[in-house]
């Protein structure tokens, strides 16, 4: 009996382990299925990576008119991004009422067609309109909206519910806002971390939320310029306040804050 005992307990565990393994696998094959990781973004050090980012500086649009490089709108700390919006409590120094943090990798690093994916989370604040977006990496071929815009998220002040956006020449102003619909709107996890993606496809922008698709957008040939998105991108991360879209702000309720874990690239 002890002969047999010896003999069996290894069994035991290699049968255990190779149970362990092998649902391992069969998760990351579901997570993944068809993708694979070509580049990612943890955050591990201190100070972004200027190679790769750079802070947004502030433009005349809703979007950066309040976008600022001061050391505390960001910050890292435990492999964790965090963005701030904050009231200006300086107006000598800066006359912009509030100053957000943003980040893009523009002229640096683009993301050529495939899965997206980036990890957040969101606060809340009436006026706050965090954004995660993309832009053609070619800025003179592709100026604004001739290559798209491809907005994986945007939240308006509380909100249970996340938007999924895309822009075009054709969506904007030739009539096909609604010729397919252009948006689509996803449940999110309040105060929580989300996964938001898309799939930049030939055929398709297919939107997702925490692994579930949640929106589809089609390329339909019979209509030129109606799917300029098949393109290298570069990424922009920023957490915006006010605009005619989300809002007044209201300055009681700031500062706010986003924070992003990780960002993934996945090529077929």
């Amino acid at each position: 009996m002890k002969t047999k005992k010896t003999i069996n307990r290894p069994i035991r565990i290699f049968a255990v382990l190779a149970i362990f393994l092998a649902t391992a696998l069969s998760m990351t094959s579901r997570d993944t299925h068809g993708w694979t990781l070509v580049w990612s973004e943890d955050f591990d050090n201190a100070t972004l990576n200027d190679s790769i980012w750079s802070k947004i500086p502030r433009g005349g649009a809703d979007w950066n008119r309040h976008m600022a490089s001061y050391d505390s709108l960001y910050s890292i700390n435990d492999g964790i991004l965090t963005l701030r919006g904050v009231n200006n409590s300086n107006l000598e120094a800066d006359t912009a009422r509030f100053l957000t943090g943003g980040i893009w990798s523009k002229g640096k690093h683009q993301f050529e067609p495939g899965r997206i994916e980036v990890k957040a989370r969101l606060g809340n604040a009436q006026g706050a309109w965090p954004a995660i977006w993309l832009l053609p990496a070619d800025t003179v071929e592709y100026g604004w909206p001739k290559g798209g815009e491809i907005d994986m998220m945007e939240h308006l002040n509380y909100d249970t519910i996340a938007y999924q956006t895309v822009h075009s020449i054709y969506t904007l102003y030739e009539g096909g806002e609604n010729n397919p619909p252009h948006f689509g709107t996803a449940q999110i996890k309040m105060d929580d971390w989300n996964v938001f993606g898309v799939d930049i496809l030939p055929e398709a922008l297919v939107f997702h939320l925490n692994g579930e698709e949640t929106f589809r957008y089609p390329r339909i040939d019979s209509i030129p310029g109606q799917y300029p998105y098949y393109l290298p991108m570069y990424l922009l991360i920023d957490m915006q306040i006010q605009g005619s879209w989300v809002g007044k702000a209201d300055p009681s309720t700031l500062p706010v804050k986003m924070e992003i874990d990780w960002i993934r690239h996945y090529k077929k």
